[in-house]
């Protein structure tokens, strides 16, 4: 491997730490692919396909879901967006009202709120873990809040401890947002059990996925009947099915949409989540490999993880570069070094939420037109430096690569040493910026 590091970069013709295929992902079982064949040879593609006399596969799915995080409920949905929206509703969101969004996120978590009519008002992360900062949660809070959004985030986890104690002494419920965490636990109790309400996504990149989808989950008989009902225009499953028939029932006690996933997603989902936990456990152990590897290039650290965190789960690996060992840098030409060095995909976090492309809320025509609703909604009246710095200093890598070998996992750390060693190359005074 010296031979390699001491070549220039792959990114200007040097020759690459790692040129190999790594694992796929995602990963079709033979059980996907019998599920799929009964789910279309059942007769029924839909929630809303006449009752067969069999479980449907959504059904099934939300079971093995709820059972799995040992809550008595679990709603699934057509995406990870669509989870967001209902949950929010189901807490009374909407218009004059606000929630709290971290600044460092996917844009579905605040464009959700918004398209509510409810103001997202964005707080900023804690710099270690890169999850939602308590006190700056709390500092946000007014008498419009109605609901507090945990993202658990970049393989680590936000407070739960100091976050669960705020929501008791304000009222405030919190949702916990697990699509970064599926399996995660704290203290030993599953993430997305300690909100009132706790919402993943299934999405292709995900550590349980099946293809597009979502689930929530709740342990409120309540929330559980608004939540069928929000996801499947105002109707939830009857207690009696009959053969021949609908299984739903038309409640209407809340304005509905239709978010319902397909038997077809739900069969996915549920041949691939028996898998989760042994997948996690190589994830655990690879990337540990890899933190021990990374400690000995100075400038290098990845994400800590809280000590309540007891079982981690690796999503979006973060490696962060410190500024002040390895000099000035563009994080977007460390990232396609990297990515030319390893044939992997590489990527910077999310753009923080008030300066991210792709949330505007203000192009939205759903927005009120008054000049007051413009104010609130513009994310720019927020400041986040603790997010920003992490955008700035920070890249990753999605989960699959941890299934790999620890020839794999060593390729890793070999490619962020030739990177960081020969990171003038990248400099802008040496030609090397974007």
């Amino acid at each position: 491997m010296t031979a390699i590091r001491n070549s220039s970069l792959a990114l200007f013709g040097g020759t690459p730490v790692h040129d190999r295929s790594w694992p796929t992902w995602p990963e079709a079982t033979s059980d996907t692919l019998d599920m799929l064949r009964e789910a279309a040879l059942s007769g029924r593609w839909a929630i809303t396909g006449a009752y067969t006399g069999v479980t449907g596969f959504e059904r099934r799915f939300a079971t093995a879901f709820a059972d799995y995080h040992g809550v008595p409920h679990a709603v699934p949905t057509t995406n990870g967006s669509a989870a967001l929206t209902i949950a929010m509703e189901a807490l009374g969101v909407g218009p004059g009202t606000e929630v709290i969004v971290p600044g460092l996120t996917w844009v579905a978590c605040a464009s959700a709120a918004a398209s509510l009519g409810a103001v997202p008002v964005l707080v900023d992360v804690d710099p270690a873990t890169l999850s939602i900062s308590p006190a700056a949660a709390e500092a946000a809070i007014t008498d419009r809040t109605r609901a507090i959004l945990v993202v658990h985030a970049y393989c680590s986890s936000a407070d739960i401890n100091a976050l669960t104690a705020l929501s008791r002494r304000t009222g405030i419920p919190i949702v916990e947002d697990c699509s970064q965490a599926h399996g995660a636990e704290w203290n030993g109790r599953k993430v997305g059990t300690f909100g009132t309400l706790g919402v993943f996504s299934l999405q292709q990149t995900k550590v349980l996925t099946c293809g597009e989808g979502g689930v929530v989950i709740t342990s409120s008989d309540k929330l559980h009947d608004q939540l069928q009902q929000y996801r499947a225009n105002g109707r939830r499953y009857t207690a009696k099915p009959a053969v021949g028939q609908l299984e739903l029932e038309e409640a209407g006690t809340v304005e509905g949409h239709n978010h319902a996933m397909s038997e077809f997603h739900a069969a996915v989902a549920l041949s691939q989540l028996p898998k989760l936990d042994e997948q996690n456990a190589l994830r655990n152990r690879n990337a540990g490999l890899l933190a021990g590897m990374l400690a000995e290039i100075p400038g290098v650290s990845v994400v800590p993880a809280p000590p309540q965190l007891t079982s981690r789960t690796y999503y979006d690996h973060v490696i962060r570069l410190d500024p002040e060992q390895v000099g000035p840098f563009s994080i977007h030409r460390i990232v396609d070094a990297m990515t030319a060095e390893l044939n992997l995909f590489f990527e910077t976090l999310d753009a923080p939420l008030n300066a991210n492309p792709l949330y505007v809320p203000l192009k939205s025509p759903r927005l009120p037109r008054s000049e007051q609703t413009r104010r609130a909604f513009d994310p720019t009246r927020f400041d986040l430096p603790n997010a920003t710095a992490a955008y700035h200093t920070c890249f990753a890598f999605l989960h699959h690569a941890l299934l790999g070998s620890e020839q794999d996992v060593a390729a890793i750390a070999e490619a962020v040493r030739k990177v960081v060693d020969n990171i003038d190359q990248l400099r802008p005074e040496a030609g090397g910026d974007r």
